[in-house]
């Protein structure tokens, strides 16, 4: 078995080049392989480049135990010479506990980072957690940009490993003594993911052939170039009009992908809360443009209420 880890400092080194000497860096440590795998290149290649490192691990609180397998993350991280915070969060089940878990965790770590005043997050994440965030777009319909899966630079936080596979982490880990640490509820068939992870992969590696999370993860990349594309256009036409009193005529004859997103930035200018628009919402809104018939108003989160007078929309917070 050839060894995993050139390839993974090679992955960490060559996202490190576009840091400055005495810049702070964290890595999020979970204790599991893909996490440990990256803080270890990150401890090899951050001191070459004058970069100082830290990790934190979160400890969610939701699994008995889980306080001892924080002190054996920091216990790890002290044999790599990397200095380690504790996080302690409370997670709100609010939308599921997976998603309320991320949400908090992802809170505690943008906290930490302005603590610190970190240049930037690195995070584990893999090839195949790419491709599991790919099908599990796809089984709730969603549109290019979720099934473009994770950037490998979003704002601060950094995925260096987006073109390793969870495999070569777990050798890596093997390879220089690190105890990787198995999550619960990553088995756990309660979770979409977990049963993406353990039973959907599989099949599809079984029936169609080998090779699938690096397809899954490579039409991710692709669809990201797209969305990124679109995204743009709809900026452009964006500036140029007032979100608040749209003209349908011009709406309609706006491609559907770029008009999808002039409605979902209108209706959040408008006061819907981040995140609450669905594609449900946006259709409505479609609907008004399309598919005019004397329809009434479009009752969104936040308040937020679009009618159509007068072949114009107008959007506002009740």
């Amino acid at each position: 078995m050839d060894s995993s880890a050139p390839a993974i400092r090679s992955a960490v080194r060559s996202m490190l080049k576009s840091f400055e000497a005495g810049d702070l860096i964290i890595v999020a440590v979970s204790g599991g392989a893909d996490s440990l795998a990256l803080a270890y290149a990150l401890s090899l290649e951050a001191p070459k480049l004058a970069i100082q490192l830290q990790a934190v691990t979160i400890d969610h609180q939701l699994q008995s135990g889980s306080g001892v397998q924080a002190l054996k993350v920091v216990e790890q991280m002290n044999s790599l010479g990397i200095e380690t915070t504790i996080e302690k969060v409370s997670v709100e089940i609010t939308d599921g506990l997976e998603a309320s878990a991320r949400k908090a965790r992802y809170a505690a770590l943008d906290s930490i980072g302005v603590m610190l005043n970190a240049t930037a997050i690195f995070l584990g994440h893999t090839r195949d957690d790419q491709a599991e965030s790919v099908l599990l777009g796809l089984a709730r319909g969603s549109g290019t940009r979720s099934l473009s899966g994770m950037a490998i630079r979003s704002g601060k936080y950094i995925r260096p490993l987006l073109s390793i596979t969870r495999e070569q982490t777990v050798n890596m880990c093997q390879e220089v003594g690190l105890q990787a640490w198995t999550d619960p509820h990553n088995s756990d068939s309660n979770f979409a993911r977990a049963r993406v992870r353990m039973q959907a992969i599989p099949i599809l590696e079984k029936t169609i052939g080998p090779g699938i999370s690096e397809a899954l993860a490579r039409s991710a990349e692709l669809l990201r170039h797209d969305a990124d594309a679109l995204d743009a256009w709809a900026e452009r036409e964006i500036r140029q009009i007032d979100l608040s009193d749209l003209a349908c005529d011009y709406l309609a004859n706006l491609p559907r992908a770029i008009r999808s997103r002039v409605i979902r930035a209108a209706i959040y200018a408008a006061g819907a809360p981040s995140g609450s628009i669905s594609a449900e919402h946006v259709g409505s809104i479609e609907a008004l443009i399309t598919a005019w018939s004397g329809q009434g108003a479009a009752h969104l989160p936040g308040g937020v209420k679009v009618e159509r007078f007068s072949g114009r929309l107008s959007l506002l917070r009740n």
